[in-house]
Parts: structure tokens; sequence; C-alpha cells
């Protein structure tokens, strides 16, 4: 089976936990957290990081530090990930939900506009799949609106907008570092901020609200949502490899739009660049042009040992949504995430299986091209 991601530790990887290990460097509580974050911060030009235990736990503090009341709304893409829906509804804002660009899959400042209200607390920009929302022309809007960016970077490690990383737009951005991320540390997430207040409360919401002064009278009910030593150890070993690894996935998705270029009439093919913006490539998504034939695509590859995901299930259309469906125009996120596919990539694959898996592909979707 071609899985559709494997995750590689390298040698180095492990001898940096081993090291914390015999260290005894085991707790959330250890220098090898602070050390982690001093290097994300730096590395993303931003002053402080908050290290978790996940990019939805990242998400969750972000959002309540919107400080959201009662019909407070935050617009934000339906093409996402459901963490991004959760995280709202958690902190108590109104979901209000954006298409995204038939092109790039991402939000613009257009999709933005065209749902904001007065009731508009705040803006979760969400990057996708290897590509970007408009986030500098996204924050701007923002910033003369009086309407607070929280940027999920999870899928943009080493991105740049405008000669800018990702998750520096947002007066909040958050990171995932799960094993298909550009870094990972296995399951944990990091949030970045300039604003220092913001910082201290981060810190203490992610502790359980400890004080060092009165260790165990606690203000605030909040959570353990800590990361392990161990894991900041493999995130500081990770993070040496990013540019490689944004090398490759480039490598490898320019590979895929080679082997599929006269594809193009069944097969909407993701693009190499943007507005100037390379594709990093995060995942390779394929949209089919013909309607509800995917899923029994993905089951032929899958019988032909090649494992592949379905995009994203639209936001607006998840059954647990507990508020009134959205009645704005949505059909690219309903369309993309009806008809989307993403194919294997990472240091599992190389060029060679990159074309058996195209040829296979192409076999199995013959009906496409009836």
């Amino acid at each position: 089976m071609i899985r559709v991601f494997e995750p590689r530790i390298s040698v180095i990887d492990k001898l940096n936990v081993l090291k914390s290990l015999n260290k005894n460097l085991i707790s959330g509580t250890s220098p090898e957290v602070e050390k982690f974050e001093t290097l994300y911060a730096k590395k993303f030009n931003m002053k402080f990081a908050v290290a978790v235990s996940s990019g939805s736990a990242a998400l969750d503090l972000a959002l309540q530090n919107v400080n959201l009341k009662n019909g407070d709304e935050v617009i934000l893409p339906s093409f996402t990930i459901v963490s991004c829906l959760s995280a709202v509804l958690r902190a108590g804002g109104k979901p209000v939900f954006c298409d995204v660009d038939k092109d790039s899959w991402n939000m613009r400042l257009e999709d933005v506009e065209k749902v904001v209200t007065p009731k508009t607390k705040a803006v979760l920009m969400v990057h996708t799949y290897g590509l970007t929302a408009e986030a500098e022309e996204i924050a701007n809007y923002c910033s003369k609106k009086k309407i607070m960016v929280i940027e999920d970077a999870a899928e943009a490690h080493g991105q740049k907008y405008s000669k800018k990383y990702c998750g520096a737009f947002g007066m909040i951005s958050t990171f995932s570092f799960y094993a298909n991320k550009h870094i990972t540390t296995g399951e944990g997430g990091m949030l970045l901020t300039n604003d220092e207040s913001i910082y201290q409360k981060l810190t203490k919401m992610r502790n359980l609200d400890f004080n060092n002064e009165k260790r165990f009278i606690h203000n605030n009910m909040y959570w353990n949502y800590r990361m392990s030593s161990m894991q900041a150890s493999l995130g500081i070993s990770q993070i040496r490899n990013l540019d490689k690894i944004i090398k490759l996935k480039i490598a490898q998705g320019n590979t895929y739009l080679d082997l599929l270029e006269e594809c193009q009439d069944y097969f909407q093919l993701p693009l190499s660049r943007v507005n100037q913006i390379q594709n990093h490539f995060w995942v390779f998504g394929i949209v089919l042009k013909k309607e509800n034939a995917r899923d029994n695509l993905i089951r032929s590859l899958f019988n032909e040992g090649i494992e592949t995901r379905p995009f994203f299930w639209p936001l607006h259309l998840q059954p647990f949504l507990p508020v009134s469906k959205n009645t704005t125009n949505l059909r690219t996120s309903e369309r993309i995430g009806k008809n989307g596919l993403y194919l294997p990539m990472g240091q599992h694959i190389n060029k060679k299986i990159q074309t058996d898996i195209v040829k296979t592909l192409l076999k199995e979707s013959k009906t496409l091209r009836n």
C-alpha cells in the first residue's frame, strides 16, 4: 500500500529526543519546550511563541482570546478543517462562513467582505493545502474595521505572502505539528503573537492558571494544553529541516503537474503559483470535473494499493452544526469538498512511484473520460 503520507523521523531526530530522555527532561515545563518556542518565534520573526498539545488546542486558546460575547460573529472559510469551526463554537462565537477562490481554494478579501456585518468580531484566516489566503489584504481590511484576525497557518509552515511569513499576519496565529505537517512533533501545536499581554495570558491558559507565588490558588478555570519536552525535542530537530521538506514537496508537486498536464479536461489541478506565491504543496489535490465520481475513484485506487484522502467536507454542511445553515453562496466550497481528493506525497515516495500512481489513476478514472 502506498500511503497518502508517511512521517520520516531521522536518526538525528531520534538522538535529539534521546538526549532529553537521558537528562530526564520529559515534562511540559522543561527548558526544551522554551528552547523550541524561542527557535520557532525567531524562525517566523515573531516576538512570542507558546507551545501546546495540538493544533486544535492552539485554535481553542486563540479564539478564547477574542473575548466573544453573545451574538458576536467569526468569519471563517467553509472549506477548511473542522477544528476551526469547533474552536469558534467552543469560544461562544457565531460562525459565519465565506466561500473560497475556485483556483487557489483559499479565502480572498472579497469573500470576507461579502459576509461582514456590524456583529463581526473576528476573522479566522486559514491557509489551505499549500497556497495562502489573501493574508495582507485581509489583515489590512480587518485593521481598518477593528476586526481581530486569528491566523491558522497549520498547513503553511514556511510559506510566505508578500515576503512575510504566514503566521505573522494575525493578532494570534496557530500552527499544528501533526504527523503529516512539514514540521512534526507527532501531536502538538504552537501559537505566535507580538502582543506581550496575550502571550502572558496564553502561558497561563495552557497550564491550568498556575501562579508561581500562590501555586495552588487558581483565579481562572483553565485547562492543561502543555506540550511535553520529548515532543519539543523532536520539534527542535525538525525545524532545521523545514526548508528541505518544502523543497521536496515543491518538486513532487511539479512532477505531478507534469504527469497530469494532458488531463485537465477531467481534473482540476492545483496551481503552481498564485500572484507570485509558490505553492508549497502541503498536499497535491485534484478536483474531479465529473460529479459524484470521487468516492468510487478513491475506493478503486485503494484496491490497487494507493491510499488517497477526500478533501475537507464543507463546514456549513457538517451534521453537528447547532446553528442555522448559512444561506450565503458557498458553491466553490461545496464543489471541491464533494469532488476533491489528494494523492500520496512525502519522503516515502519518489518520481517512479509518482509515475506509477498517475498511471493507475488514469486507468481507474477511465469512466470520467467517457
